[in-house]
C-alpha cells in the first residue's frame, strides 16, 4: 500500500502539540486592521487551538503529524 499524502494546505496551517491537540492561527488577522482595537489585535496574536469537534478532520488531512 502506498504512503498517504498529507494535505499541504493543512500542513501549513496547523501544528500538532505534544498533548496531541492542533494549534492554529486566528482568523481576521490579515488586513483592514486599522478599525480594530490594539487589545483585540494583540489577542489574535496568541495561539489558537482547533476545537475537538474539528480535530478529527484535521488529523485525517495530516496522517503523519
Amino acid at each position: 500500500m502506498p504512503k498517504m499524502k498529507t494535505n499541504r494546505a493543512a500542513a501549513k496551517r496547523f501544528r500538532k502539540t505534544a498533548s496531541g491537540k492542533f494549534k492554529c492561527g486566528h482568523a481576521f488577522r490579515s488586513h483592514i486592521l486599522t478599525k480594530m482595537s490594539t487589545k483585540r489585535k494583540r489577542g489574535l496574536r496568541a495561539p489558537n487551538h482547533v476545537r475537538k469537534e474539528d480535530a478529527g478532520r484535521v488529523a485525517r488531512m495530516m496522517p503523519y503529524a
